[in-house]
């Protein structure tokens, strides 16, 4: 595909429906959006129309480790399970992909294949499995352990693991199930394979007791930024959910996590990377702007000023919030880039400490804001500039956030022959613009 060719690809980050914790408060919002079937099903129906390529849920095994009078404020302390609700939108949507996270430290490597195999061929071939290693300590304690598994030891693991899942798809070849009724063979057993793994971390036997996957395997995606989960990306991942801040930041991660995928073997365009990005519509910038201003300032201060202290790495909640941040805050040893980063926003912006408290309580990830035009132009500067192949979209509040975003930015990102008008296909993989993989058991060139 030529350079004028490429489109964006664009998922919806939908659990929790909204990662900024005011949102449940803004005017007009559902506060039961999170946890309320009807709310999400027409969420994913929305998405459908505007022909996204996938509902993204992420997934948490535990109650989030913040303090209580942080959590009594948080939309996300309730959040249906992945597989029981994207089960459910399957039935009640027909092309949009459904992408669930699933632990490779807290699950067994056979429970995950038999999930998205069967959620693989309810939806016709629109699963996508997020490949995480749970970083949330307090996890441990809700699977009997007592402390949670180092970094680099979950990593192995995590490539143990996909290893053992792929393989497990791999147990019947696509057309093993001949279910001839006249001579009473259902299956062909020479077309059933037994996979007896037994390695440094994982010891399954197999086989998987369904069959091939619509897809061959769900799409693979990963999360993760670290020297392991860039590795494990590149080895692994066909779609990388990740966080760079700004656009220098993204450009060095694309050319870094795709000079891995060809060390690896793989071809670069077989892995779409896709950062989370935070999308506000408004009339003008100047009306987008005042729409965050207004989020921001549901966020408890209390909650807000200890996020911002954190950041700035020394307590300011001694001063008064109305004023700005001073210039000669003590140092500390704590990280400077961190600090540098809230000071360049606060002077670049103009926020006195409690908006600037507010945003960091609230959401300080990458955002895109302003009218459909200058959205659309930032996303195109993005994909000609090779910071990334699209984006993972959360909004601000729903349902405004995203009826904003389906019924004024992807017009507008059409218009400009950005993104797709109709789907091509039926499946995730015909989305994305993946190949099948070839079954390793039985390959049709053996």
């Amino acid at each position: 595909m030529t350079e004028s060719q490429r489109k964006l690809h664009l998922t919806a980050f939908m659990r929790p429906v909204s990662l900024h914790p005011g949102a449940w408060r803004y005017p007009g919002s559902y506060p039961d959006a999170n946890f309320n079937f009807k709310h999400i099903a027409k969420f994913a129906q929305k998405l459908e129309a505007a022909k996204f390529d996938a509902f993204f849920m992420a997934d948490h095994l535990a109650v989030l480790n913040m303090p209580i009078e942080a959590l009594k404020r948080s939309h996300t302390v309730t959040s249906f399970e992945p597989f029981t609700l994207l089960s459910a939108l399957s039935t009640v949507t027909d092309k949009i992909g459904l992408a669930a996270t699933a632990s490779t430290t807290y699950d067994a490597p056979y429970h995950v294949a038999r999930r998205f195999a069967s959620l693989d061929h309810l939806s016709g071939g629109r699963a996508a499995w997020n490949i995480v290693t749970t970083g949330n300590p307090e996890t441990s304690h809700n699977f009997g352990f007592d402390e949670h598994l180092a970094h680099g030891d979950r990593y192995n693991r995590a490539r143990e693991f996909y290893d053992v899942v792929t393989g497990l798809w791999d147990s019947f070849a696509d057309d093993a199930f001949t279910r001839n009724t006249e001579t009473g063979e259902y299956f062909d057993p020479a077309k059933l394979h037994t996979l007896n793994h037994a390695g440094d971390e994982l010891k399954v036997r197999g086989p998987l007791n369904i069959a091939r996957p619509p897809q061959g395997w769900p799409v693979i995606v990963q999360a993760g930024q670290s020297e392991p989960g860039k590795q494990l990306a590149a080895e692994t991942a066909e779609v990388v959910f990740c966080s760079p801040k700004d656009i220098e930041g993204a450009k060095a991660l694309y050319a870094d996590i795709k000079e891995r995928v060809e060390k690896a073997g793989r071809k670069r365009d077989q892995l779409k990377i896709l950062p989370a990005a935070m999308i506000i519509v408004g009339e003008s910038k100047q009306d987008a702007q005042q729409k965050r201003l207004d989020l921001d300032s549901l966020v408890h201060y209390d909650t807000a000023i200890a996020a911002l202290s954190i950041s700035l790495g020394t307590d300011v909640s001694g001063l008064d919030p109305d004023s700005f941040l001073p210039e000669d805050l003590p140092e500390t040893n704590a990280s400077k880039t961190s600090r540098e980063s809230v000071e360049k926003l606060a002077k670049q912006e103009g926020l006195t400490i409690r908006q600037l408290a507010q945003r960091y309580g609230g959401y300080a990830g990458l955002t895109f804001l302003g009218s459909p035009s200058d959205i659309a132009e930032e996303m195109e500067t993005w994909l000609r500039e090779e910071a990334s192949d699209g984006f993972t979209c959360t909004f601000p509040f729903l349902p405004q956030g995203l009826e904003e975003v389906t019924d004024k930015l992807i017009p507008e990102l059409q218009r400009r022959g950005l993104f797709r008008d109709e789907y091509t296909g039926s499946t995730l993989r015909e989305h994305f613009g993946l190949a099948k993989p070839e079954n390793r058991f039985f390959s049709k060139t053996l």
